[in-house]
């Protein structure tokens, strides 16, 4: 079975949203705008790319990386990397060219089926809503976090509300760095 890797810059109230400066949110940019930046914060990002097999998206993540990832140097071992877009809405003619392989999956079911083939690891950049769904479905296995110290207040979140059970997550990776931010690598125990 694969293993399926959530990964995000969150800030410390939970907020996922528009983390780059993606337009249409209030704090759009929080990460690099209100944060010093420092490259050993930053090293998880490079070294998903190099152990990742696959990446997994939702279809507005798609849609936002897709258009800037495929020529940015930042970005390249996931150029030729397969993709897997969870969309009902998304079709064949909406997918880009030249950014490798692209698979579209309909629905959970789907991404649990993926899970069960042979391969290597599947990340999943973005995609809050994708992300809750696949939490809540039991389906996530790891979460790479990047905790920024912002308090943003309202945006999409990336744990769901759903009354549920709790899930016990292990800790397994930590690091704090001097501009505050957190790297936490938590397994989820089954």
């Amino acid at each position: 079975m694969r293993t399926l890797i959530s990964t995000a810059f969150i800030s410390l109230d939970g907020v996922v949203e528009a983390p780059g400066g993606e337009p249409g949110y209030r704090n759009s940019g929080w990460t690099f705008k209100d944060v010093e930046f420092l490259p050993e914060a930053f090293e998880i990002k490079g070294r998903e790319q190099q152990e990742a097999a696959a990446m997994l998206l939702g279809r507005t993540s798609y849609e936002a990386f897709s258009a800037v990832w495929p020529d940015m140097a930042d970005f390249a071992e996931y150029k030729v990397m397969p993709k897997y877009v969870v969309s009902t809405t998304l079709t064949e003619d909406g997918l880009v060219t030249g950014w490798g392989e692209t698979t579209i999956l309909r629905s959970v079911d789907d991404v649990a089926a993926l899970k069960e083939t042979e391969g290597g690891p599947i990340i999943i950049h973005g995609s809050a809503s994708l992300t809750r769904s696949l939490s809540d479905a039991g389906l996530i296995d790891r979460y790479h976090l990047l905790v920024f110290p912002l308090l943003l207040g309202a945006g999409k979140r990336l744990f769901s509300a759903t009354d549920k059970d709790a899930q016990k997550l292990k800790l397994v990776e930590h690091e704090v760095y001097a501009n505050g931010l957190q790297k936490n690598v938590f397994d989820v125990v089954r």
